[in-house]
């Protein structure tokens, strides 16, 4: 290859590698906001059989996901209604927030009885269509039990509309009567531990996960806090939301990026400094390591349209495997002196690094295997930052290496010839065997100790505070946590409402029995038409005798025109679930409805205040159309099963280099070049049960990435070291340096905020750690350097 030529493919790379960068921050940031993506819910597979299952799953993750749930206490009643006032007007003066609710307007809670006064005769309590299906029932006695009844406090029927008291006994049953929360002084408040709480709710004007609302968000409720707590001592807020939440992920993802990625960039720029003694190698590595880095994240955008925080974070550590490639090159050339030849060069390094390529897309590639968004991403930023970084080898750096350097830090060299002596003469013949089987009686008991955790919960977890403030919301208002929720499917609107009021009475049971909070289904707001049928039919034998009934309404003091308009409303008609849709006061409930799919009909039940499953699961059991979805533990059970799977896939990894290192080095020495990551993944995993980690999905992830750094050391110094005769240990010097470079990135990912990323890391750490030590054993004795 000429001179020019080098030049030539140079200039196009170049220019190709300034596209992809236009293009990468086109998608950046040319598109609006930038695409980050902060929900979790997005990073998640889906897991549900039923398709109906997932979309409920994501209708209930974002019916509520752009709105802030504040809670303002105070010891002092006053206090905290007046904090409750100033908080409310702050946040309604930013135009963050699209509406704000605490002061709620002036209305009549008569407004709320009044859509149902038409179908009065077809909606009974429980206790009271027990009452009139009891022999015996004596409508006189019902008469004088409810007229000596206190007058409710909340929404409330009156008597010449409801003489017997039957609406007002269903109505005591609706969410808006049941919630802890009631309207005080034109506020949602609540009592509680000697305590007032004032809820206010504030909707943003865009999206929780969108980084410029998170901010000004947070913000202006920051500053709006502050002078609250300024002006009422004593007064404390409670908050959750998903903005919250989100803004925590993200700036963990952010502490995250910087202390990878700077700390990374830092230690490796002071190892390559001192390793080639000159700035000129350090600039083009990080150069290559560049181009990896800028293909990545473009493909990724391409693909994917939005960046996740994990796949954010894994890429700031991808700098120590993408700057391996450019190190061998370098490291080719410091150990040439003056007989340096840029093309030679290439031509020593290209089997090596091509096997090392395709090792680790492979390691790669199986991580994209799993259906699972986040990993998929990962595996797709990472085999095009690969990829992207070795062609600049191939094509950049040849161009720009014309001089030959000074060879490597004679220390590091030294040190390199030492330990690769030392292990090379030890893991070879008798004392290998023996010394082999020392380190498997060592992993034996590690090994014994291993678990396996596979909860959700460890992808990403939410600050303590926040979660500890969640609990509390839900623990003084009664709302419930989403996660979990009954899907009710029928072949009709009247069938899905009849199965959702058979799955209701279990519910009670369980409400009872005091194993739930509560519920919140449409059901029991609209019951089928059977029911309401039915509990009219209960009715029929003293409303259907009209001068019996007004002789016993005249008896009890009624008048007449109130007697005559109470009579002339019977039967009435039963309310439909269409026409309350289209009523304000289904506003907060509409989300419950899933209206008609390909199988017929369909809603949702939320139970709340119980986190235990088993009795959920109990009550759903043999009830035709009725299924509980747990999206937490449906993607548990997921990763448990991929989990398992796992080992399968590694084997299966192992089995398929075999194959290609037999091609190159024949089938009797492909087991000794196999020898240290095999060995470097039987010892991470044994150090994982003695330090009492429990394996997930993630530490086996890792573990395929562990095969293929391993099989790349091996293949650096075996290609390697015909050709450094004459400077011996150079070779195992370049693999330690690609070593440390690969510990200062994906090690640094143990210390992250990210659990799953915290995994991955510390079985990085300790797999590259055990395996760069263990690579010299892949040498025969004879070709360690003397």
């Amino acid at each position: 290859m000429k001179l020019s030529s080098l030049w030539l493919r140079a200039g196009l790379f170049t220019v190709a590698t300034l596209a992809v960068a236009l293009l990468g921050a086109w998608l950046l940031f040319g598109r609006g906001a930038i695409p980050i993506q902060t929900d979790l819910l997005a990073m998640l597979p889906g897991t549900e059989k039923d398709p109906l299952a997932e979309a409920a799953v994501q209708r209930l993750a974002h019916a509520n996901g752009d709105r802030m749930v504040l809670l303002v206490s105070n010891a002092d009643d006053d206090a905290a209604k007046a904090a409750a006032r100033e908080l409310g007007t702050a946040l309604s003066a930013d135009k963050t927030f699209s509406s704000v609710l605490a002061e709620l307007p002036p209305f009549d809670l008569q407004q709320l009885v009044a859509p149902y006064l038409a179908h009065r005769f077809t909606l009974l309590s429980d206790a009271d269509r027990a009452t009139l299906a009891a022999p015996g029932f004596d409508p006189a006695q019902a008469l004088s039990r409810h007229l000596n009844e206190p007058f409710a406090s909340g929404v409330g029927t009156s008597l010449q509309d409801d003489p017997f008291g039957f609406l007002q006994h269903w109505l005591d049953q609706q969410p808006w009567s049941r919630s802890p929360l009631l309207p005080e002084d034109n506020l949602l408040t609540a009592h509680h531990d000697d305590k007032t709480y004032v809820m206010v709710t504030a909707t943003l004007a865009g999206s929780s996960y969108d980084d410029a609302v998170q901010r000004d968000a947070l913000a202006t409720l920051d500053r709006a806090e502050r002078a609250m707590v300024h002006d009422h001592p004593g007064t404390t807020l409670l908050r959750t939301g998903a903005v919250f939440y989100a803004a925590a992920a993200r700036a963990g993802a952010e502490h995250d990026v910087h202390l990878v990625g700077w700390v990374s960039t830092i230690g490796i720029a002071l190892l390559l400094l001192w390793s080639f003694r000159s700035p000129g190698p350090l600039l083009l590595a990080f150069l290559s390591t560049a181009v990896g880095v800028i293909a990545a994240t473009t493909m990724t955008l391409l693909v994917f349209g939005q960046i996740y925080l994990l796949t954010l974070v894994f890429g700031a550590a991808l700098l120590g495997e993408a700057v391996d490639y450019s190190i061998q090159y370098l490291t080719a050339r410091a150990n040439a002196g003056a007989q340096w030849e840029p093309r030679a060069g290439l031509r020593q390094v290209r089997v090596a690094l091509l096997l090392a390529l395709a090792t680790s897309l492979l390691g790669y590639a199986l991580l994209g295997i799993v259906p699972f968004p986040a990993l998929r991403q990962m595996a797709c930023f990472a085999m095009s930052g690969m990829l992207a970084a070795c062609v600049s080898v191939f094509w950049l750096l040849p161009a720009l290496l014309q001089r030959p350097s000074k060879p490597l830090s004679p220390v590091l060299v030294r040190v390199a010839l030492a330990m690769q002596n030392a292990i090379a003469r030890f893991g070879n013949g008798r004392r290998g065997w023996i010394i082999a089987l020392l380190l498997l009686l060592l992993a034996v008991p590690g090994w014994w100790k291993l678990r396996h955790d596979d909860d959700v919960h460890l992808l990403i977890a939410p600050p303590p505070a926040l979660d500890a403030q969640e609990v509390q919301i839900r623990t003084i208002t009664g709302l419930g946590n989403g996660s979990q929720f009954y899907l009710v499917q029928g072949d009709s609107v009247e069938q899905t409402l009849q199965r959702e009021e058979a799955l209701e009475q279990r519910l009670q049971v369980l409400v009872q029995s005091g194993k739930m909070q509560d519920w919140v289904g449409l059901a029991g707001m609209v019951p089928s038409q059977q029911r309401q049928n039915a509990d009219r039919a209960l009715l029929a034998p003293w409303m259907s005798d009209a001068t019996r009934m007004r002789k016993l309404l005249t008896d009890a003091g009624f008048r007449a025109s109130a007697i005559d308009t109470y009579l002339a409303a019977w039967p009435g008609t039963p309310i439909d679930l269409q026409q309350w849709l289209t009523s304000p006061i289904s506003t907060p409930f509409r989300h419950l409805w899933m209206g008609q799919n390909a199988h017929g009909y369909a809603t949702l039940v939320l139970p709340q205040g119980q986190d235990d499953v088993a009795p959920l699961h109990a009550a759903a059991a043999n009830l035709p159309g009725v299924q509980l979805v747990d999206k937490p533990a449906s993607v548990s059970n997921l990763f448990g099963r991929y989990r398992s799977y796992a080992s399968v896939w590694l084997l299966a990894a192992l089995l398929l280099i075999v194959p290609v290192f037999g091609w190159r080095y024949g089938l009797r020495r492909a087991p000794r070049v196999l020898v240290p990551p095999v060995f470097g993944i039987g010892l991470t995993l044994a150090a994982l049960g003695y330090l009492g980690q429990p394996l997930t999905l993630f530490h086996w992830m890792a573990m395929m990435l562990v095969l293929g750094v391993g099989a790349n050391y091996a293949v650096f110094l075996l290609e390697g070291e015909p050709h450094v005769a004459h400077r011996p240990g150079a070779m195992y010097a370049s693999v330690l340096l690609s070593a440390v470079t690969a510990l200062l990135s994906f090690g640094l990912l143990a210390l992250s905020s990210m659990p799953a990323l915290r995994d991955f890391g510390l079985t990085l750490l300790l797999g590259i750690g055990c395996t760069a030590l263990m690579v010299p054993a892949s040498l025969p004795l004879r070709g360690a350097a003397r």
